[in-house]
């Protein structure tokens, strides 16, 4: 009986190291939750400990986290180091920041997954949150006057530039499928603005090392 307690035991312990080992491969994710005051993130400097801290939580750890966003003098290309980047299933999203901003990059409403493995809720479910907050253009530049005083506002005013992780539209045009520059914000920075258009606060987390 003894003999079987320790296999069993030794089985748990193998699982939990294997399941483990698969989510510290995570260096992409899309937020959970955002930080409840629309597109006021406390910045780059905040929207980064939300990714840490989410990241920690979900037992990723000893990883360094950067917001996919731009600012008025930064680019988010810039930002999220060299890759190459995975889910939380351990599914590629991109090799480089290349290919990320290219056609080939893997980003899907299948592989855009939260730090918990979960699948983000796209166009067609309710409620839907596929406007992921970027401030960017396709290319990962900045957008001048669209990203809501560079992360610090949740009122009526300003605009954020905003991708569909879901890859889905309105149409069938490039902006409507573009993951990290569909369209802005309308109404302003607030939570009930960005809940107006199909969002939720959300942003993308890529681990930079």
């Amino acid at each position: 009986m003894r003999k079987l307690l320790l296999a069993t035991a030794a089985t748990l312990i193998a699982a939990a190291g294997a399941a483990y080992s698969q989510d510290a491969k995570m260096s992409f994710f899309v937020t959970s939750v955002g930080s409840s005051k629309g597109a006021d993130l406390g910045g780059l400097k905040g929207a980064d400990a939300h990714c840490a801290s989410l990241a920690e939580a979900a037992g990723v750890t000893g990883k360094s986290w950067a917001a996919y966003l731009s600012t008025s003098d930064t680019d988010a290309r810039d930002r999220i180091g060299k890759g190459p980047w995975m889910n939380a299933k351990g599914v590629k999203i991109a090799d480089d920041v290349a290919s990320l901003h290219s056609d080939a990059n893997g980003v899907t409403k299948q592989t855009a997954l939260n730090e918990k493995g979960e699948a983000v809720n796209g166009r067609g479910d309710t409620p839907n949150r596929h406007d992921v907050l970027t401030g960017s253009k396709p290319d990962g530049t900045k957008i001048a006057d669209q990203t809501c005083g560079n992360w610090t506002m949740s009122g009526a005013e300003g605009a954020a530039m905003m991708g569909h992780h879901d890859r889905a539209g309105l149409d069938d045009s490039a902006a409507a499928k573009s993951w990290n520059s569909s369209h802005a914000s309308r109404g302003g920075c607030s939570q009930e603005a960005l809940k107006g258009t199909g969002g939720d606060g959300l942003f993308y987390c890529f681990a930079t090392n």
